[in-house]
């Protein structure tokens, strides 16, 4: 086959490609990718209503905003992906932080990871839930809705997330019944990448393809 041929059948590929696939704005896929994960002080006024004393911190970070308490770095192991549909719409994956916190001298937790928990029962819970991967390995708290999500294609806030004692945490403490008890408030500030779609991957691939082709075909006309 002639060169001349193979741009041509090429080009026509390309040009059928684009007529049966037009271009739609379709919802967007996202990767959380790094970010601060922070605290609020009222995370640490109500645990120490309940016997828990924060009495120290390992690898922790500036909070965003800095009138929070802590904050935790979101580590390069996340995978958590979401969805511009409806402006934020959690897919699947993991958000996972590093950095502990002790109480009374005596509990460590940390090295957090926020993700998906299906069948929880805790009252105003969102399905995600955070959980400490230091030393008890098992959620600490179920977490709600949060406040209005703002994003704006490469940062991504999530801002007023309650904190709501598990019955697992509930458990260890040896009381049952603070399960679902509010205890902080938490935010996410991430940035984020763009998950390409398969579609867009080809399209792109096909048009590279037609690009290079041409200016190899130019370039052979010159040197004819």
């Amino acid at each position: 086959m002639r060169f001349s041929q193979f741009v041509g059948i090429l080009s026509c590929t390309t040009a059928a490609f684009i007529s049966i696939g037009p271009i739609q704005v379709e919802a967007a896929t996202f990767k959380v990718i790094s970010g601060v994960t922070s605290i609020a002080h009222d995370h640490e006024d109500i645990l120490r209503n309940i016997g828990l004393t924060l009495t120290g911190t390992n690898h922790t970070v500036a909070p965003i905003p800095s009138n929070y308490l802590v904050g935790f770095n979101i580590d390069s192991a996340t995978n958590f992906t979401f969805s511009d549909e409806g402006g934020f719409t959690p897919i699947a994956g993991t958000i996972e932080h590093t950095g502990t916190v002790t109480f009374n001298d005596q509990i460590t937790v940390g090295d957090f990871s926020i993700g998906f928990a299906p069948g929880r029962t805790v009252k105003d819970a969102s399905g995600l839930v955070l959980k400490d991967t230091f030393s008890l390995n098992t959620i600490l708290f179920d977490l709600s809705t949060p406040g209005l999500v703002t994003f704006d294609g490469q940062t991504l806030t999530i801002p007023d997330v309650k904190l709501l004692i598990s019955p697992e945490f509930a458990s260890i403490l040896g009381e049952p019944n603070l399960t679902g008890l509010f205890a902080g408030t938490a935010r996410i500030d991430a940035e984020v990448a763009a998950v390409p779609e398969p579609n867009s991957v080809l399209a792109t691939l096909v048009a590279g393809a037609a690009l290079l082709a041409t200016r190899f075909y130019t370039q052979k006309i010159k040197c004819s």
